[in-house]
């Protein structure tokens, strides 16, 4: 492996890290995100929408890179290494998720509001990864591509009630006593064939494969997926649950046309943003300079970054919630912040977010590039791979 393949994917890990960290912000400083969908075109405005919108691509791409990784990895262990690896891997995030992550979004010592969120996803994923890596490679890509394009004809299928089916496909809530409320936020399908159509494609970064013949390959993929997903989310034929409307307005229809489902995530949102990803991967290998060391610290420790931005955030708008009088109690939640009744009024204007954005980025890059330096140093210590 070459320095530049390794830094263009760390490159985008740390990118999409950076843009998730100011989903999160909006969540616990925008005014408007206590009052409306940033997605609903009938109450948004272009500026919040594609606020969101940017975040969209976060969650596919880590999990697609996720198992390009994996793959990377696997060139240094034998595949039952592997699979022993991805195995405590996945349960250790599942048990994060469940524990100091759930406890991160709510501070809530009764853990009133439990969810099955993003890095639960990753767990399962590299779960499902562990068994999925023992198929042969061809194999590896039609079980995923057929997960990804198929899973939407099961969008009218329902079992009212079943936690089961809820974890497998849909999105949903389950009241488990009085009081609290259990989230599947993120449901299995299609997620873990992100992760092993990432892992398909980890083959392509090997040394045997020339980088002009990769960047050739990935742009047709990434161009070709964009343009799948106009046609379809022009034309309304398949492939999203929540379908293009025609409101007769340029901004309504364009949030409209950019907010295909992401719970569970549809045929056209994995196509918009993988497309994405795709492109961004076929065309960065050889980018130098700051800017890339700045935003591949983040993607060399995504997973200290993304529980350290977590508490930071939330401790920050406790601390704003006290000097403006909302209480910093009002941030010990329940729900949901955006859910949260005690909040409305609370937040400030969408230009204030972005400042949040920048500082909290620059008040945790110092931290994240001394524990990157740190696990440099360290590649002996075994626990290092679980940070």
């Amino acid at each position: 492996m070459t320095k530049s393949r390794i830094e263009s994917i760390d490159l985008l890990k740390g990118l999409v890290m950076v843009i998730m960290a100011l989903d999160h912000i909006r969540d616990y400083f925008h005014y408007s995100a206590f009052f409306f969908d940033p997605g609903d075109p009938t109450q948004s405005t272009l500026p919040i929408f594609f606020t969101r919108f940017i975040t969209h691509f976060c969650a596919p791409t880590f999990s697609f890179l996720a198992g390009v990784s994996a793959f990377l990895l696997g060139q240094r262990k034998s595949r039952t290494e592997l699979s022993g690896f991805l195995l405590k891997r996945g349960a250790w995030l599942i048990l994060i998720e469940m524990t100091i992550v759930n406890f991160g979004w709510y501070f809530d010592i009764y853990f009133r509001s439990p969810g099955l969120l993003v890095i639960w996803c990753l767990g399962i994923s590299m779960i499902v990864l562990a068994a999925v890596i023992h198929l042969p490679r061809k194999a590896i890509l039609v079980v995923s591509l057929i997960i990804i394009a198929g899973h939407n004809l099961l969008d009218n299928i329902h079992f009212n009630g079943s936690v089961l089916w809820s974890i497998l496909h849909e999105f949903a809530f389950f009241k488990i006593t009085e009081g609290v409320e259990f989230a599947v936020i993120y449901p299995l399908i299609p997620w873990i064939a992100v992760m092993s159509l990432g892992y398909y494609f980890g083959a392509f970064y090997v040394q045997t494969i020339e980088a002009e013949k990769r960047k050739r390959l990935f742009n047709i993929i990434g161009v070709s997926a964009l343009i799948a997903f106009a046609i379809l989310r022009y034309t309304n034929l398949y492939g999203d649950p929540m379908p293009y409307k025609d409101y007769g307005s340029i901004d309504k229809n364009l949030i409209s046309f950019f907010n295909p489902s992401k719970y569970p995530s549809s045929l056209e949102y994995l196509l918009m943003t993988l497309g994405a990803a795709f492109i961004f991967l076929a065309n960065t290998e050889k980018l130098k300079g700051r800017v890339v060391s700045f935003f591949s610290t983040f993607g060399r420790v995504p997973f200290f970054y993304y529980i350290l931005h977590l508490y930071f955030i939330h401790l920050l708008a406790c601390i704003v919630a006290e000097y403006t009088g909302f209480g910093w109690k009002t941030l010990i939640l329940e729900d949901w912040v955006t859910e949260s009744p005690n909040l409305k009024g609370y937040g400030f204007p969408l230009w204030v977010v972005y400042v949040v954005w920048v500082f909290v980025i620059l008040a945790l890059y110092p931290i994240c590039k001394k524990f990157d330096v740190y696990k440099q140093n360290h590649r002996d210590k075994w626990w290092l791979s679980y940070l």
